[in-house]
């Protein structure tokens, strides 16, 4: 085995190893402030969770599951500018939600089913962001008076509270002290909270929902607009190796990672095993794999944290039918087993259905799965019922999201130990590092440059 070091006497060298959002925007970071960086992805392809790869079924490329972006989404956002992929982003100030009756799609007729559109108003700029899409929300037939009335005043309380004053208690928990009616929970805030942060409200921590509620979707009309990838989501990474060479790095692909240290990664492909060296090492692979390759003699109190982290699945489930079954762009189901669909082609014959939290899925058969959407579909969508099911593809994401739980949100890591120093520890990066924020594309990319910015601050000393 031998040894591979980077850099040199003019320029100091950092391994960042994991090649989804948060190595990417470590890595292009360290690159532009002059850093020479070697990025490590065990796969060929990059992107980590947030990524497409090839059916092997049908042959086409589609995503792991379906990620969209918020106008909150700051650094995600300049991230797909810097990568030149902007325009891939097709956003939307509306949100379709669509209740069925009790008897839509069991078999005891079609039942009604109400469609309503929460929109920004057209004065929203001259209101307060919390009242943006008011009037669209009073409009709104999946609510009844009382629960619109009282999400009203939960939205107040919302707005003006501090949410790291929320720690300690779980969604579900603040929610009932702001005597919210089951009604509101199930068809308003659950919706919001499951698909956002991957957990259901009775686990999910207060303090991260209500990031959800104060910057996005109640944070105004930018803030809350949705945006959609319009390409496979690996074609949003095409541009990231030139630029990372552009800016004097490289990118190894097909290396898997055996053990990280401070100042080394020793890596394997195939049976050939190789040892990277640089002054400094970023891991920005997942937690559960953070905590396996991480030298035990570079490990500190941040590793508590990590080893006692969770996960929560997330399922999504590709649709190609013989006719279209779906006439708008993506839809929130209301107490429906699926919680989202996506329309994937502008006639609507294909579609991807999103269930977060799916823990209860998770052992479900693919004939399962694609019978309870089908399902859930025909009772959202009465004229897709009759269409013929061409192809489905289940995507089971068992380790999809880290649990934004009360505890884990007490103890989530930093880029650094406190007492860090140069050569004496591994920075970490990714979206369960302190952020702030639920598991999502800007997390993760908030982590990355905040990782950036910590090996910077050690290799200048502090």
């Amino acid at each position: 085995m031998m040894p591979v070091s980077y850099g040199g006497a003019a320029k100091r060298s950092v391994i960042v190893v994991g090649a989804g959002l948060a190595g990417l925007a470590c890595a292009l970071l360290l690159g532009e402030r002059g850093v020479g960086v070697t990025l490590i992805e065990a796969r060929r392809r990059l992107g980590g969770r947030a990524t497409s790869f090839v059916d092997q079924q049908s042959g086409e490329e589609i995503d792991n599951c379906q990620h969209v972006a918020m106008g909150c989404c700051d650094a995600y956002l300049a991230l797909l500018r810097e990568l030149g992929a902007s325009e891939s982003i097709r956003w939307y100030d509306r949100q379709w939600w669509v209740l069925a009756d009790e008897n839509g799609g069991r078999g005891r007729g079609r039942g009604l089913v109400c469609r309503s559109v929460i929109e920004p108003a057209a004065y929203a700029s001259l209101v307060p962001a919390l009242f943006s899409h008011a009037s669209s929300f009073v409009r709104a037939s999946f609510l009844s008076v009382a629960s619109k009335l009282a999400i009203a005043k939960a939205a107040v309380s919302i707005s003006v509270c501090e949410r790291a004053e929320h720690v300690e208690q779980t969604f579900g928990q603040w929610l009932r002290g702001q005597g919210q009616p089951l009604e509101a929970v199930e068809r308003f805030w659950r919706p919001v909270v499951v698909s956002a942060c991957n957990l259901e409200v009775d686990r999910v921590c207060a303090a991260t929902a209500l990031h959800v509620f104060q910057d996005g979707v109640f944070g105004g009309a930018r803030a809350a607009r949705i945006g959609v990838p319009s390409v496979a989501l690996g074609r949003l990474y095409e541009r990231a190796e030139g630029l990372l060479i552009a800016r004097g790095g490289r990118l190894i692909l097909g290396e898997t990672a055996e053990e990280i240290g401070a100042t080394s990664v020793r890596t394997r492909v195939g049976n050939d095993v190789r040892e990277h060296r640089a002054d400094v090492v970023v891991c920005a692979l997942p937690f559960e794999k953070a905590r396996r390759v991480v030298k035990a003699d570079v490990r500190d109190g941040r590793f508590h944290a990590i080893n006692a982290m969770g996960h929560s699945p997330i399922l999504g489930v590709h649709l190609r039918f013989d006719r279209a079954v779906m006439d708008v762009p993506h839809a929130v189901l209301v107490e429906r087993p699926t919680q989202w669909l996506f329309r994937k082609d502008e006639a609507g014959a294909v579609v991807h259905a999103v269930i977060s939290a799916a823990d209860a899925w998770m052992d479900w058969s693919e004939e399962r799965i694609a019978a309870q959407v089908m399902e859930d579909i025909g009772a959202c969508f009465p004229k897709s019922v009759g269409a013929r099911l061409e192809h489905v593809r289940a995507v089971k994401e068992r380790f999809a999201t880290f649990a934004a739980t009360p505890a884990f949100e007490r103890s989530r890591p930093g880029a650094l130990a406190s007492d860090a120093r140069l050569g004496s520890s591994v920075v970490l990066a990714g979206d369960y590092t302190d952020t702030g924020w639920p598991a999502t594309m800007e997390g993760a990319t908030l982590s990355g440059r905040a990782a950036a910015r910590a090996v910077i601050d050690l290799l200048r000393g502090r």
